[in-house]
């Protein structure tokens, strides 16, 4: 066969696996799922009201015709961004492909369909409930767990910057970096499996977006036949895939007084409740 006629089969396999598959194992969360997510938080990773673990990753690819440096990222090379959502499991919730490498995670984030959606409340997310602690009574929303690089806001937590820690809010910071590594995990359980992300994808930005897409459906297919541990036990190097994390606190610094109040209280109620 030709090239192109490879690349045409390739390009229509990827958009069928999205069409069939999406609706079954990655569909639009409901308010029930979401309920589900947090609970699995609390009890596989005791952080509370947690509905998922967001992150960004890039996407290698060649080095797209007419972009400069739209596609250039701060780790030296050309790639697009996916942005995701995975639960307790690891699973991908959400995902949204196509930001450009030139973006932060937060710009990224910023500029998404999620962000509007949960700016305009129109994401599914339950109303607030107490956290399980009977001295806190507050009702507190639910929440994504982010990395330095996302805003503080009401239904998005990260972690406090170095220069104000102390011994509690460090304890704080490492409770909310244990759930945020679900999306990093599903992100290296991804890139182990499909060696295709260890190099330059060398197609146009719109049929790699289609790629990405069909390997994240696929992801969340093999854990839902497979099982997490199952996965973990094939002797995954998820360390050696994901790269060097940018430690940064990023570009996008929104931090309003709501998610610093959020923030707080999550903050007191796990060191209240520290892990033996």
């Amino acid at each position: 066969m030709g090239r192109s006629t490879v690349a045409q089969i390739v390009l229509e396999t990827c958009n069928a696996l999205w069409e069939i598959l999406q609706p079954i194992y990655m569909p639009a969360p409901t308010e029930q799922m979401y309920r589900a997510v947090a609970e699995e938080y609390w009890l596989k990773w005791n952080f509370p009201n947690c509905i998922g673990a967001i992150d960004g990753k890039h996407i290698r690819i060649k080095c797209p015709k007419g972009t400069g440096s739209l596609c250039y990222n701060y780790k030296g090379f050309h790639s697009i961004v996916l942005q995701a959502v995975a639960d307790a499991n690891a699973k991908f919730l959400v995902i949204e492909v196509g930001g450009y490498g030139k973006q932060s995670d937060g710009g990224t984030f910023s500029s998404s369909d999620l962000y509007k959606l949960l700016e305009n409340g129109q994401l599914n997310i339950p109303p607030d409930t107490p956290l399980p602690d009977e001295e806190f009574s507050l009702d507190m929303p639910h929440v994504f767990v982010g990395d330095e690089a996302y805003p503080l806001i009401r239904n998005l937590l990260r972690p406090y910057p170095r220069s104000l820690l102390d011994s509690e809010k460090e304890y704080f910071n490492s409770r909310l970096s244990r759930a945020r590594k679900c999306v990093e995990c599903a992100f290296g359980i991804m890139t182990a499996k499909w060696r295709l992300l260890w190099k330059p994808i060398e197609v146009e930005i719109e049929f790699a977006d289609e790629i990405v897409k069909a390997i994240c459906v696929l992801h969340n297919v093999i854990l839902d036949h497979e099982g997490l541990d199952s996965i973990l036990d094939e002797n995954v190097d998820i360390n050696r895939v994901q790269g060097k994390k940018n430690q940064g606190c990023g570009s996008n610094k929104i931090c309003t007084k709501t998610g610093r109040f959020v923030r707080n209280y999550f903050d007191g109620f796990v060191n209240k409740n520290k892990l033996n």
